[in-house]
């Protein structure tokens, strides 16, 4: 019903640039609000940055100031642009949509992951 396709993941030296993006498709009636979450291995998915449907952004406190969401609701797609990356921004990058769709009632949808390696 809904698919979520996250790209531009890979490996980069720490203080570095990625930016990641989340193209979405598929049969969706409402967009309450998109993120991007992260993991890692035998840690609990958390939230990195938001947009909500009016625009509102909000950020963890460790990416403030470095990461940036955005998104082209003409390409139906979410970015992440992240700056002055850190070893401890390592994980895997998970594109969320709480929205609807043929289904009544708001639910989460994600994205495959993609993997960000940070190196020293």
């Amino acid at each position: 019903q809904v698919q979520l396709v996250e790209s531009g993941g890979g490996s980069v030296q720490a203080g570095g640039s990625l930016r990641l993006s989340c193209a979405s498709s598929g049969r969706i009636r409402s967009i309450n609000a998109m993120g991007w979450y992260r993991q890692v291995p035998g840690k609990q998915r958390d939230l990195v940055a938001r947009i909500t449907f009016d625009g509102t952004t909000s950020y963890a406190d460790s990416v403030k100031g470095r990461f940036t969401i955005s998104r082209d609701n003409a390409k139906n797609t979410l970015y992440l642009e992240m700056n002055s990356l850190k070893p401890e921004d390592t994980a895997v990058y998970y594109c969320n949509m709480k929205g609807s769709s043929v289904a009544p009632g708001v639910s989460d949808y994600w994205g495959q992951g993609t993997q960000v390696t940070v190196s020293s």
